[in-house]
């Protein structure tokens, strides 16, 4: 994939606020390779760690509001950091800058995202081309939540370039549970079929996306 310059850049760091629902995975070798996801990109082989499957619904940031579905499947060699190996946007900025400045794989689709109480109703893509439905609802006390107890450290391989970047986030949160969920499976990683180790939704949050560090890719 080439990496074009936006036409309109928004460049690093980027400070975002809004809502998420972060699902947090152990992930087994028999799905990942079903999955495709045992060897990402250029990386040697999977390394273990949390995966995450994250909806996110940004109210600010410098490309304007967007939401978001991506899932990071855990840590891969040799840097032994994270990849976001599928991410859907429904913001054509936010796709652009995100692959431009992080090289970050989105793409641009169709997403509503209900709220009703305690229960967040998400849609990915069209009735003609779904990806991913799911209704989450949250419950009990707030905590606070913090990337220093769950860190995000990652590594994108995208148009010949390696991009590392280390975001961080803070919020408070709610422990939540999956309703409901359906995924195409041949669009998104189908975690209907595994179980998560927890979910919780986090409302408010910020995030601070930082400069990367780029440089070419060695084979």
């Amino acid at each position: 994939m080439e990496i074009i310059k936006p036409s309109t850049h928004y460049p690093p760091p980027w400070q975002l606020n809004g809502e998420g629902i972060i699902m947090v995975y152990k992930f087994k070798k028999d799905w990942l390779v079903q999955n495709g996801l045992w060897e990402l990109g250029s990386s040697k082989s999977y390394k273990g760690g949390l995966g995450f499957v994250m909806l996110v619904n940004y109210h600010n940031s410098p490309v304007g509001p967007y939401k978001e579905l991506l899932i990071i499947p855990g840590k891969y060699a040799p840097q032994k950091r994270q990849s976001i190996s599928h991410i859907f946007v429904d913001s054509e900025a936010s796709t652009e800058n995100g692959r431009y400045n992080w090289g970050i794989p989105k793409e641009t689709v169709p997403i509503i995202w209900q709220t009703e109480g305690d229960e967040d109703t998400i849609g990915i893509g069209t009735e003609e081309d779904p990806i991913l439905f799911c209704k989450v609802k949250s419950r009990g006390i707030s905590f606070p939540a913090t990337t220093k107890l769950l860190p995000i450290r990652l590594h994108q391989i995208l148009g010949g370039n390696a991009y590392r970047t280390d975001p961080g986030g803070s919020g408070w949160a709610k422990l939540a549970h999956i309703e409901k969920l359906n995924v195409e499976s041949s669009r998104f990683p189908d975690i209907s079929k595994v179980k998560p180790l927890f979910c919780f939704k986090v409302n408010p949050f910020t995030m601070h996306f930082p400069l990367s560090e780029i440089y070419e890719h060695q084979q």
